[in-house]
């Protein structure tokens, strides 16, 4: 037993002497509960909605009139009006709305002849949690209108028309944006984080330090490789991902080129980050325990499982520093929407430019000692 009892001191001790490690795994079940407490379910709340009123009469006014004030009390979407609907569509296809609200160049006559009118709802299918609360506002919305008409008898009732622009999205494809940034941050970890630190456990990392290396030459280098390998894996799944899940045309040549440049600018964000957080650790069990914590902070608030408008306001404040936002959004955008670059030049850039800040803090804090 006193043997055994050694074994149990040492490893204790040990314990005690990394307070972060200590920190984590008291703090990391808490932040699972609030985090993913959060992150599933939830009212989707300040959905884009263009309104496009192709007739200007005035129960076509008044059915707009209304919308407006649901709007703006619900909460639920806000609505932006268009004139002309293609510019709505075009916005629509590009990811700025997620739905389009079009009444039609005859709506006011129906109503005051009586007929039944009809307006048609162009909904982004993509996201099913979207559509699904559009649909669930739209509906009572339009069973509460009543125009004022001089023949009450005829007591017109507009129906709503659902478009979907895209085929059906099954919930597997949903995913796969979330599992192919997942995939990459995985090799970020190993590559950008694990493999460092295990190699100044083993002092091989003091090769580096007696070479005219500059710091930010060696940050870079270790950059580069970990992109080389999550840049791999994330193709490899982003590939073999869309087949399983049926994606359409999975193997269109501009498309994969499109996925490659989102790739790369998602793995130099992730694996800059990844080195940035371990350049001042020595422990090897750290990088190991903050995995945990950075899964949860990093994937489940960036819209990879369910959309970031139904998140709480500190939620939601999270997934715009995220980095996991973006890459996620990125790839929905091209995966399921088959766009271009340009729609995804926000998500770039952020990339991006969290790229370099993330390797100019790295570098500035990277100690050339043992």
């Amino acid at each position: 037993m006193i043997r055994i009892w050694a074994i149990i001191e040492r490893d204790l001790r040990r314990f005690r002497r990394s307070p972060a490690l200590i920190v984590m795994s008291m703090v990391m079940p808490l932040i699972q509960l609030v985090v993913l407490g959060y992150a599933f379910g939830g009212k989707i709340k300040h959905l884009e909605i263009g309104v496009v009123n192709q007739d200007h009469g005035l129960p076509a006014l008044q059915l707009q009139e209304m919308f407006q004030a649901v709007a703006a009390n619900a909460e639920t979407f806000t609505a932006r009006p268009y004139h002309d609907e293609g510019a709505a569509l075009y916005d629509l296809r590009q990811g700025k709305l997620s739905g389009v609200l079009s009444i039609p160049p005859l709506f006011s006559r129906k109503v005051l002849a009586g007929a039944a009118p009809q307006i048609a709802l162009i909904e982004d299918n993509t996201d099913q949690f979207a559509s699904s609360a559009m649909e669930g506002v739209m509906v009572p919305l339009l069973d509460a209108y009543r125009p004022a008409v001089s023949n009450e008898r005829l007591a017109p009732r507009a129906t709503l028309a659902v478009v979907e622009v895209y085929p059906y999205v099954p919930y597997i494809q949903y995913l796969l944006p979330g599992s192919t940034t997942l995939a990459i941050f995985v090799c970020a970890m190993i590559g950008g984080g694990i493999i460092f630190i295990d190699d100044k456990a083993r002092g091989l990392h003091e090769g580096y330090l007696v070479t005219p290396i500059s710091k930010f030459e060696l940050i870079l280098g270790f950059n580069l490789a970990g992109v080389a390998k999550a840049v791999l894996s994330g193709l490899v799944l982003i590939t073999i991902g869309s087949l399983i899940a049926g994606i359409p045309d999975p193997l269109a040549p501009l498309r994969l080129l499109r996925l490659f440049v989102v790739v790369v600018a998602t793995a130099l964000a992730l694996i800059s980050m990844m080195f940035l957080l371990v350049v001042r650790v020595n422990d090897p069990l750290l990088p190991r325990a903050l995995f945990g914590v950075l899964n949860t902070l990093l994937f489940f608030p960036s819209g990879a499982v369910y959309p970031t408008k139904a998140f709480p306001l500190w939620m939601q404040l999270l997934s715009r520093v995220d980095p996991f936002t973006y890459a996620v959004d990125a790839f929905k955008s091209i995966l399921l929407r088959n766009t271009g670059l340009w729609a995804v030049n926000t998500d770039l850039l952020f990339l991006l430019g969290f790229t370099v800040l993330a390797m100019s803090c790295a570098t500035a804090l990277f100690r050339r000692t043992l």
